[in-house]
């Protein structure tokens, strides 16, 4: 539900959740914004949506984990799809879409942990984790997994073509939009990578669509 964001604009505003599900879909990128020994800082961290939470995860001994889990947090997560180029430089701006949460960030049970990281690592590289081993109890002790409640949550859409003068309409300048199209991407061989491994089927699913992740 629409939560805590100024109105400016309210145009852009949007209260539809299969709108920001496409979002959530589209980025595995995340700020989190909080504020640490008397300072605001925004924590910049990937994540994944499992069971209607934003996941995120860290080393047990991070301070900034720490912080997170103490406190009430914002959380944003933003796409620019492109650009806007008006009829001058105060009407030019970005397509884009962004949303932020509001809450407080509870710590994964112990016994579901596993099953998440498995989950958040399979977002980031689709099924890699039934591609290699399962994490040792040292690796899972070591590891925070933390989930954000989407119950409190802002969506700004901006779509819109300019918004011109009607003297700059009468010119000559050029106006559109600049989509940016699917990112391309290239799988390089680690160094120290036997003879004969081929990537994997997650790694291919990842070549095939890397939008998905940026």
């Amino acid at each position: 539900m629409p939560s805590l964001v100024s109105q400016r604009m309210p145009e852009k505003m949007s209260t539809e959740r299969a709108a920001l599900d496409d979002l959530l879909g589209s980025t595995v990128l995340a700020h989190v914004g909080l504020v640490v020994d008397g300072s605001a800082v925004v924590f910049p961290t990937g994540f994944a949506v499992i069971d209607d939470r934003l996941v995120i995860h860290g080393s047990t001994g991070s301070r900034w984990m720490r912080a997170i889990a103490a406190q009430e947090v914002s959380v944003t997560v933003t796409k620019v799809d492109g650009v806007v180029v008006a009829r001058s430089t105060f009407e030019s701006s970005m397509l884009y879409r962004s949303a932020m949460f509001f809450g407080r960030f509870e710590t994964i049970d112990p016994a579901d942990k596993p099953a998440v990281l498995d989950a958040l690592s399979d977002r980031f590289i689709p099924n890699r984790s039934a591609e290699v081993r399962p994490s040792s109890k040292k690796e899972l002790a070591a590891t925070v997994a933390l989930a954000l409640p989407i119950d409190r949550w802002s969506l700004r859409v901006s779509a819109d073509w300019p918004e011109d003068e009607e003297s700059d309409i009468a010119g000559d300048a050029w106006a559109g939009f600049v989509r940016f199209g699917a990112p391309s991407a290239t799988a390089e061989a680690a160094p120290d990578l036997r003879d004969g491994i081929e990537p994997p089927a997650s790694v291919h699913e990842l070549l095939a669509h890397p939008e998905r992740i940026v």
